[in-house]
C-alpha cells in the first residue's frame, strides 16, 4: 500500500463540510468588506520568493519544496501567498483599478518543517491583501477584517497583539542596538539565535527556546527607535482600533520573520492550542511591490492557518452546521427503485437535497441508513403510494407524519425543511 507523505493529510467525506462551512463563512465576509477572490498558481519561480521573503529567511533558506522543471527552471511550491498576489498585482497592472484594491485568497501553501497539530507540509490559508494607500485607516480595516473573521467562526479568548518595526531607517537603528545587547550574550544562546544574530537579528525576538525567551525580556524595544511619521502611524492605528471597539495589547516581541514587513506587524493568539498559539499574522509591507519591480505601493495584509482554526473550533465546539439531506426516498421493496429515482430526480431539480435507496436495503435498513446520514424527513415508497399518488412525509427526528400529495411533495418539502 502507498502512504500519505509525511505533513499532509485527507480531508474525509466525514470532515470536509466544516472545511466548506468555514471557507464560506469567510468568503461571505470578505464580500462585506468588499474583498475579491484572486487566485495564484500552485508553483511560482524560485527568485519571487528570494527576492521577497528574503534568502535569510528559515522559510526560503529551510522550508521551499523547489525543483527544477524539465525547461532547466527552478519552480517553488508557494511557501505563502503574499509575494504570489503581489507578483499578480505588477504582472497584470492592477493598480489601474480603483484603489484601494481588496483581495483575498483561499489557497494551498507548502513549507518543509516538522509536522505538528495544526501545521502541517501541505497547509491552506485564508488571506487578505489590500494594497494602494499608507494611512493607518487600511491598517485598521485589514484588522477588523481578520477581526470579524474570527469572532464571525465563533472563536473565544483570541486576543489581538500588535507592534511597529518601524520602516528600514528605524530597523536599521533597532537592529544595531540589539546586536549591540546580545553581543556579550551569544554563548547562552541555541544554535539557531548565533546564526540569527548575524544574520537575521530581528528573529532573535522569535525563538522558542525557554533559555533564548528569558533573554529576550530585557532586550531593547523596538518602538523607542521608530522615527516620527512612524510613531505618528502606530499612535494613529492604536486610537483608531480604541474607537471600533477591538481591544488590543501591545507585544514588542512581534517582529515577522519576512524581509518584506514595514511598521504594522500584528498577530492574533489563543492559549488553547498550546505553544503554538499564534491563529493569524499579518502586517504592513509597503516596499514589497517595488522590491519586485513595480512602484511603490502601500499594502497590508493577513493569512489565518485553516487547518488551526478548524482545530481551535472543534475545541472550543463551535456548530460548523454541516449540510445533512432534506429527505431520504425509501422503496419497499426493489420493484419500486425506479419510481424513487424518478421521484429524488424530480426533489432535486427543485432545490432540495434528496437521496434514495441504490444497494437493495430492507426497509428496515433504510430507516437505519437515514439516521446514519441525518436525512431530516424520510418518503416510503409502494404499489400504494404510487396508485393514490400519495406519500407520507415522515420526521426523522421524532417520528411525526403527513399525509402530502406527490405533485405537491416538492412544494411542501421546502416549506417544511
Amino acid at each position: 500500500m502507498i502512504n500519505i507523505p509525511k505533513g499532509t493529510k485527507d480531508v474525509l467525506p466525514s470532515e470536509s463540510g466544516k472545511w466548506q462551512y468555514t471557507e464560506n463563512k469567510l468568503r461571505e465576509l470578505a464580500r462585506l468588506y468588499n474583498a475579491r477572490e484572486i487566485r495564484t498558481p500552485v508553483f511560482e519561480h524560485t527568485e519571487l520568493f528570494v527576492r521577497s521573503i528574503g534568502d535569510e529567511t528559515d522559510v526560503v533558506s529551510k522550508e521551499m519544496y523547489t525543483f527544477e522543471d524539465k525547461g532547466g527552471r527552478s519552480i517553488t511550491l508557494k511557501p505563502e501567498a503574499t509575494a504570489p498576489v503581489a507578483r499578480s498585482y505588477i504582472e497584470n497592472s492592477l493598480d489601474s483599478m480603483s484603489l484601494p484594491l481588496k483581495t483575498y485568497y483561499i489557497t494551498p501553501a507548502f513549507r518543509y518543517e516538522r509536522p505538528q497539530a495544526g501545521r502541517l507540509r501541505e497547509f491552506h490559508q485564508f488571506g487578505v491583501e489590500i494594497y494602494g494607500a499608507t494611512s493607518p485607516y487600511l491598517d485598521l480595516d485589514c484588522i477588523s477584517l481578520a477581526y470579524d473573521a474570527l469572532t464571525g467562526l465563533g472563536l473565544k479568548n483570541v486576543r489581538l497583539k500588535l507592534n511597529s518595526i518601524g520602516c528600514s531607517e528605524c530597523r536599521k537603528r533597532y537592529v544595531d542596538a540589539l546586536r549591540a545587547y546580545y553581543a556579550d550574550k551569544l554563548d547562552e544562546m541555541c544554535p539557531t539565535c548565533r546564526e540569527r544574530y548575524a544574520k537575521n537579528a530581528l528573529r532573535l525576538l522569535d525563538c522558542k527556546v525557554p533559555a533564548c525567551r528569558e533573554l529576550t525580556k530585557n532586550a531593547p524595544a523596538i518602538l523607542d527607535y521608530l522615527c516620527d511619521d512612524c510613531r505618528a502611524h502606530h499612535e494613529a492605528l492604536c486610537g483608531l482600533l480604541e474607537g471600533i471597539g477591538i481591544p488590543f495589547e501591545i507585544d514588542t516581541g512581534i517582529v515577522r520573520g519576512l524581509d518584506y514587513y514595514t511598521r504594522t506587524v500584528f498577530e492574533f493568539v489563543t492559549e488553547e492550542l498550546g505553544a503554538q498559539g499564534t491563529v493569524c499574522g499579518g502586517g504592513r509591507y509597503d516596499n514589497l511591490v517595488s522590491s519586485l519591480g513595480g512602484k511603490p505601493t502601500g499594502c497590508v495584509g493577513f493569512a489565518v492557518g485553516l487547518e488551526r482554526i478548524i482545530m481551535l473550533m472543534e475545541k472550543q465546539g463551535v456548530d460548523f452546521a454541516e449540510s445533512v439531506p432534506d429527505v431520504f426516498v425509501m422503496s419497499q421493496s426493489q420493484e419500486y427503485a425506479a419510481e424513487c429515482i424518478k421521484i429524488t430526480a424530480s426533489l432535486r431539480r427543485a432545490g432540495i437535497s434528496a437521496d434514495t435507496e441504490m444497494t437493495g436495503r430492507s426497509l428496515k435498513a433504510q430507516f437505519k441508513y437515514a439516521d446514519k446520514i441525518r436525512a431530516k424527513y424520510a418518503v416510503v415508497i409502494g404499489g400504494d403510494e404510487i396508485a393514490q399518488e400519495k406519500v407520507k412525509i415522515k420526521k426523522l427526528s421524532d417520528g411525526t407524519e403527513e399525509e402530502c400529495g406527490l405533485k405537491a411533495l416538492p412544494a411542501r418539502l421546502k416549506e417544511i425543511k
